[in-house]
């Protein structure tokens, strides 16, 4: 598994700690030093099954100083995914891959589904 996220992130932390009490392998990735690619991101949204949008930090100093809340609306797919990998502070985290799944963000309760009760 891997595990992308800025180690100053509060919740970064907090996912990295429940990980490591629970025993759960994974490599480290410092989201900021190594941007995730928008081939990467295109890959991991399709995975996911989520929204777009989701892959957002929209409480994020980037994300306001860029004004996405009323731009994002406007961009293609793939304008978005370039603008996600050019700076991993606008990607939500921490993002959690495997094989069969992308977390995004951390809810315990979504961690315990998908790492306790369902061992990869």
């Amino acid at each position: 598994m891997l595990f992308l996220c800025y180690p100053k992130c509060t919740t970064c932390k907090k996912a990295q700690k429940w990980l490591d009490d629970h025993g759960v392998t994974y490599e480290f990735r410092n989201i900021k030093e190594e941007n995730p690619t928008s081939d990467e991101l295109s890959e991991w949204l399709r995975r996911s099954g989520l929204p777009l949008k989701r892959f957002f930090n929209t409480s994020g100093l980037q994300y306001k100083a860029l004004n996405l809340k009323d731009r994002l609306p406007n961009m293609s797919e793939d304008e978005q995914l370039t603008l996600l990998a050019a700076d991993g502070m606008l990607v939500k985290r921490p993002l959690l891959i495997s094989e069969s799944f992308v977390l995004v963000g951390f809810r315990e309760k979504e961690y315990e589904e998908r790492l306790v009760f369902n061992r990869e």
